[in-house]
């Protein structure tokens, strides 16, 4: 696989709570440079972002990375987020309330947070390295229902990422409207062909640039 066909399901990522300014500007460039699909930056660098990059595609992360802030918290981070300038959301879900079996709960966060996206693309973490097989597949019921865009597989900052057999489990549960992102832990090129080759629409990663340009 050409690296011009992976930059472009690339979610160019820098997550890291003392990543600086200096290093926020240099990811976008990048992203420009190499035509990723995205930057999936944090919310205080989102307006900075749009304000210097007025053209990048950027994407911001709500009720990161526990997920256990309230529904109405969630709600007024992704308006700000949107007022400030982010195309997408990647939400985390309320795993607390996963593990309580309250599924309508968390359908209707994920309903209450896709109606203030609006007509912005609307990604749901579900942080599969703590869930069971069982609430995979509820979750992938959830996620189609309450009309997300996208099931993401991990935030990045769990006990471990994303499992190639989760992807498999997702395109067998979700519905067709769905699109799935895989990331956390992704490695090496040919992971990302793997993933990609799997059915994954989207890749977040810090590392996809210095993966593919290695030896440049």
């Amino acid at each position: 696989m050409e690296n011009s066909d992976i930059f472009p399901h690339i979610d160019h990522t820098l997550l890291d709570p003392a990543a600086s300014s200096v290093q926020m500007a240099a990811l976008c460039r990048e992203a420009i440079k190499y035509h990723t699909a995205s930057v999936c930056i944090p919310p205080c660098f989102v307006k900075r972002a749009r304000s210097n990059f007025p053209n990048l595609n950027i994407c911001t992360v709500i009720g990161f990375p526990l997920g256990y802030t309230t529904a109405n918290v969630k709600w007024f981070e992704t308006k700000d987020a949107i007022e400030n300038g982010a195309d997408e959301i990647d939400m985390v879900i309320n795993q607390n309330e996963v593990k309580n079996k309250r599924y309508t709960f968390v359908e209707k966060e994920i309903e209450l947070i896709k109606d203030a996206c609006g007509d912005k693309i609307l990604k749901v973490i579900i942080e599969t390295c703590n869930l069971s097989e069982q609430e995979k597949i509820e979750l992938c019921r959830i996620v189609t229902s309450a009309g997300a865009d996208y099931i993401k597989t991990s935030t990045g900052f769990g006990k471990s990422g994303a499992d190639i057999e989760d992807i498999r489990l997702f395109r067998k549960y979700l519905g067709e409207n769905v699109k799935i992102k895989a990331a956390g832990g992704i490695s090496s090129k040919e992971h990302l062909e793997l993933f990609l080759n799997e059915g994954c629409d989207r890749i977040g990663t810090s590392r996809a640039v210095k993966l593919l340009t290695k030896g440049e």
